[in-house]
């Protein structure tokens, strides 16, 4: 699966970003990464690279979420965040 929305056999569930309001954009998330369990991924969309947003997951989840990008092209990224433990 390369685009956000469509469907795949993985643990793989997507989150658009796009359609999110701004100031609810971090705590939608947060709260669908703590959502998570092990194995599980949520790709992520956005118009943007969201840098800020990434280094405080960093911060928060520090090893227990892998973050790799899938598609970063200016206006097109899309963000794989794996849950380890």
């Amino acid at each position: 699966m390369h685009a956000c929305g469509q469907p795949t056999q993985e643990a793989i569930y997507p989150f658009d970003a796009r359609g999110v309001a701004k100031r609810f954009r971090h705590a939608a998330i947060f709260g669908a990464l703590d959502a998570l369990i092990v194995g599980e991924t949520m790709r992520f969309c956005n118009d943007h690279d969201p840098l800020p947003l990434l280094a405080q997951l960093r911060d928060h989840y520090g090893d227990t979420l892998v973050i790799r990008y899938v598609q970063r092209e200016a206006g097109a990224i899309v963000i794989d965040f794996t849950r380890t433990t």
